[in-house]
């Protein structure tokens, strides 16, 4: 919309671009006590009225007014102290560049017009108002007050004046608000502070009551107390002079059970004595009971050496067992006649290590039967292979002959070797791994102690007949455990 001139009572009457030009604002410029800027005159300010005081509302509202249409201006139209303040960022350029703003629309009349005809422009119907010297009712005061500051229409220092007045009374307004508010707040708490106070005495009332009534409890307890404490001491009384009898008492009685105790040792030194001649006497016939036993086996063991070179029996370098395992073996024939004079019908785990034990005991282990109640989640491979492992332990520390039989037509390829004691035999085509532990059970001689290790039922019973010890495979299992 179309703007008249203001009136501005602070433009001097020279050209103003010309002014503008011309050295240094500042030169022309002083300030009041307040800090507001004001033109120099000729006559030092004859004639020219102060600057008047802003309130800090209504200065920021002109910094801020300013600083928006700053960068809207041409660059000549700038002056050189604002044009670095102009190329700040909107937030800070009305915080960092407000006192050179603030200076030069106090020194620069023609650059307050220019800044005012934007203002005015964006302000509408308000800017209007204010030109001619009026302002709307509800109109804001820090706004009205800014804009006739820029604007210096007819009267803007009663304009200035007066929104001053309004913002003050609205602070003063907002202060009293606040202290009533203030006061009603501290009258809510007295209130609930007194609410509160009434519930503890309450409270207090009664806690006071009941530690009445419990000071009664224990006055009366107190009383029972201090007649039990007198029965108490009365009795104590008649347990200590009991205590004087019965000490007299145990004073004889310990006399009497020295007196005995000399006796006892008496009789204990006679009986020792009498146990060293029994010692001596036993000693001397175990000496003889000795003589006699070595003597005795001392003919036995001729015996057997003249038995050995009478039937002129020569060191062997096979055992029963390895005539079973040759691939060309005979076919197994009827079983010895008298089988049953070894035989021991036994599961117990702890029966393996009595067995082995004995002189020349035969261990002879289903493979498979074992492994696959041991270790059945691992492959056929590594079931071997530990099982192998485990009986070569159990073969070093017994120095027993150990055999294990697997199923399978031809000899695995790929096996570890076997550890010294173990023999690895694998059932021939045709031909099952009990079978086989069968030929083996009965190609030992009678009287030689032969332990199977199998949970095969069909296995135990077949043995047994044969004279072997049957076992089961948790026996061996539990002896790998331990090893």
């Amino acid at each position: 919309m179309p703007l008249t001139e203001p009136y501005d009572d602070h433009l001097p009457q020279e050209d103003p671009v010309a002014r503008h030009g011309a050295g240094n604002p500042d030169d022309n410029v002083v300030t009041d006590p307040s800090g507001a800027s004001a033109p120099r005159t000729p006559d030092d300010g004859a004639g020219v009225e102060p600057e008047p005081t802003l309130p800090e509302a209504v200065r920021q509202r002109i910094v801020t007014l300013t600083a928006a249409v700053l960068p809207t201006l041409p660059a000549d139209e700038v002056p050189v102290p604002l044009r670095r303040v102009a190329k700040f960022a909107p937030n800070r350029r009305a915080r960092l560049g407000a006192p050179a703003i603030a200076a030069q629309l106090t020194a620069d009349p023609l650059f307050r017009q220019r800044v005012t005809a934007r203002v005015l422009a964006d302000a509408g119907d308000l800017g209007a108002a204010v030109v001619e010297g009026t302002a709307p009712a509800a109109a804001d005061p820090v706004e009205v007050a800014a804009l006739a500051y820029l604007a210096r229409p007819r009267g803007w220092r009663e304009l200035i004046d007066a929104s001053g007045a309004a913002v003050r009374a609205e602070a003063d307004s907002a202060v009293v608000a606040e202290l009533v508010r203030e006061a009603e707040q501290r009258a809510t708490r007295a209130e609930h502070d007194r609410a509160v106070a009434r519930v503890e005495a309450e409270k207090l009332r009664d806690e006071l009551a009941r530690v009445r009534e419990e000071l009664g409890q224990l006055r009366e307890e107190s009383r029972q107390v201090a007649r039990t404490l007198r029965e108490t001491q009365a009795r104590e009384r008649k347990a200590t002079e009991l205590l004087a009898t019965e000490r007299g008492r145990a004073a004889r009685a310990s006399a009497d059970v020295d007196a005995e105790l000399r006796r006892a040792r008496a009789r204990l030194a006679e009986a020792e004595a009498a146990a060293g001649v029994a010692r001596a006497s036993a000693k001397e016939a175990r000496s003889v009971d000795d003589a006699r036993l070595w003597l005795l086996l001392e003919t036995i063991g001729q015996a057997a050496v003249g038995l050995r070179r009478e039937l002129a029996l020569d060191p062997v370098d096979k055992l029963p067992a390895d005539f079973v395992a040759d691939a060309f073996a005979e076919q197994p024939g009827s079983a010895p006649a008298s089988p049953a004079a070894r035989a021991r019908d036994t599961d117990d785990p702890a029966r393996l290590d009595q067995l082995l034990a004995l002189p020349r005991a035969h261990l002879v282990v289903d493979g498979y039967n074992v492994t696959k109640r041991g270790f059945g989640e691992m492959s056929l491979e590594q079931q071997r292979k530990r099982l192998i492992t485990g009986l070569g332990g159990i073969a070093a520390q017994t120095g027993d002959e150990v055999t294990v039989v697997f199923d399978g037509a031809e000899r695995m390829h790929g096996l570890p070797p076997a550890p010294r004691g173990v023999r690895v035999l694998f059932s021939r085509k045709g031909e099952t791994a009990d079978e086989l532990i069968r030929r083996l059970v009965r190609a030992e001689p009678a009287g030689r102690p032969v332990v199977v290790v199998s949970s095969d039922r069909e296995v135990a019973d077949g043995v047994r007949r044969h004279g072997a010890y049957p076992l089961g495979a948790d026996s061996l299992l539990r002896r790998l455990a331990r090893s």
